[in-house]
């Protein structure tokens, strides 16, 4: 398979890529119609090309320049899904009921109080023995997701003696007219598990009136992922999520696209479909400032793919970057988010997160979309705490996985079929990671434990 008239390489059954003419030591290996790095050596015609003759071509430092080439979509809202009208204005596509607790020395009570009632906790591992922005990242996105409109009901459950206090994370959520929770700090119960229970019973009967109706598509956010890729990710899987990128933002709607570290070598891409110089800017700030974050730790920016990705086909970061945006399809980028921000824009925005899975899925469920569409070439049973509508991107892992893939591309590469898929998910279809109860949470930190 060749994808684009310039590709000097073919990708064959395997995954793996193949040289199409002789490549002399440091000429460019193109796929996608872009250098994906060097010939690290002498490359003959037909020769296997991978980590052992070819190496990554980018370096430490570029500097951007504006120069816009996108095209606006016209806007034809004829699609609508049956979800939730919430009292406070947001619409959702799932009432469940979650459990946060706001320091992990709770999580056990956290998961005792969802599996008596079929509730989601939302355990992690931090809100105490941190200091300064690393503790402030840690309550602002758990206040961001106890916001998500998909929760019908949200017990935040505190300890009492943590840095993360009920009343400073009470700060952070902010005042927020008709949100659906209540608050339990344990060490000031007698029996914090009784008392649980009926607070919980208190939000079920708050969310219980609320019925599906028909919502316009214009109103759907869709978290835009990819884990455990292989060759075909972005030739298979990533390419029909991006047409059903262009066909939500077509409809008014919003996709989330993350994973800052996997979009270098790619970058300039997104920059030209920035719609303004400012959103540009903040993007460059973004793609810098997470490149210091690695060198502030002595490691180096373009490691990125992982033995799993290697073994799948994938070579360097440019290769896997240039796949990895596919999903955001042609769409103007219309809005950056800060780790732990919420979308208020519609369009493609980019969210910043590190690529990886629970982290990076975890952000983009804060930022408030209501699903996520996850694609994977080597398979992967996560599951965020929102719908996780996992795409094959090869027939034979669908086939060997159903219990964890929701949507064969390979099989069915019709974008409509995708949009099908979603507007059903979105209407109340279970996930295969609902179905077997994968909600998992993970929260970026970058700084010191007490």
């Amino acid at each position: 398979m060749i994808i684009h008239p310039r590709d000097n390489v073919e990708v064959r059954s395997d995954g793996h890529k193949y040289a199409l003419c002789p490549l002399c030591a440091g000429e460019p290996v193109v796929k996608y119609g872009m250098p994906i790095g060097v010939a690290s050596r002498p490359i003959a015609p037909g020769d296997h090309v991978h980590v052992q003759n070819l190496r990554t071509g980018l370096g430490e430092n570029k500097e951007y320049e504006y120069h816009p080439s996108f095209r606006r979509p016209d806007i034809h809202c004829d699609s609508t899904f049956l979800g939730y009208r919430r009292p406070d204005g947001q619409v959702g596509i799932r009432k469940d009921l979650w459990v946060v607790p706001t320091v992990g020395c709770v999580n056990g009570l956290a998961r005792r109080l969802a599996a008596a009632t079929g509730a989601i906790p939302l355990c992690h591992p931090y809100g105490c023995s941190q200091l300064g922005a690393d503790h402030r990242q840690t309550a602002k996105l758990l206040a961001s997701l106890v916001h998500h409109p998909n929760a019908g009901g949200v017990l935040v459950v505190a300890l009492g003696c943590e840095n993360n206090t009920l009343e400073s994370f009470r700060e952070c959520i902010g005042e927020a007219p008709g949100l659906n929770v209540r608050f339990l700090r344990a060490q000031d119960e007698g029996d914090e598990m009784a008392r649980g229970l009926a607070l919980l019973e208190e939000l079920r009967k708050a969310c219980a009136p609320w019925q599906r109706e028909e919502i316009p598509a214009s109103q759907l956010k869709v978290g835009l992922k990819c884990g455990g890729s292989d060759g075909f990710s972005g030739i298979v899987a990533n390419p029909l999520v991006g047409h059903f990128t262009d066909w939500l933002v077509g409809q008014g709607g919003t996709a989330v696209l993350s994973e800052v570290p996997e979009m270098f070598g790619a970058e300039t891409l997104l920059m030209a479909r920035c719609v303004t110089r400012e959103i540009f800017q903040e993007y460059v700030q973004m793609i810098r400032d997470f490149k210091d974050y690695y060198r502030r730790y002595g490691q180096p920016c373009y490691e990125n793919p992982s033995p799993g990705n290697k073994e799948g086909g994938i070579t360097t970061l440019e290769e896997k970057s240039l796949g990895c945006i596919q999903k955001g399809g042609e769409a103007p980028v219309t809005a950056i988010l800060p780790y732990a921000g919420r979308n208020t824009v519609p369009g493609l925005n980019l969210l910043c997160a590190p690529g990886n899975d629970m982290v990076s899925a975890t952000a983009l469920a804060a930022a408030g979309c209501h699903l996520l569409l996850f694609t994977t070439g080597r398979g992967t049973p996560l599951g965020s705490v929102v719908p996780t509508l996992k795409i094959a991107s090869n027939h034979p892992l669908a086939l060997k996985k159903p219990h964890w893939i929701d949507f064969d591309a390979q099989a069915d590469q019709d974008p409509r079929l995708l949009v099908q898929a979603v507007l059903q998910t979105a209407s109340g279809k279970p996930t295969q990671n609902e179905l077997r109860g994968e909600h998992e949470i993970a929260i970026f930190k970058d700084g010191v434990t007490l």
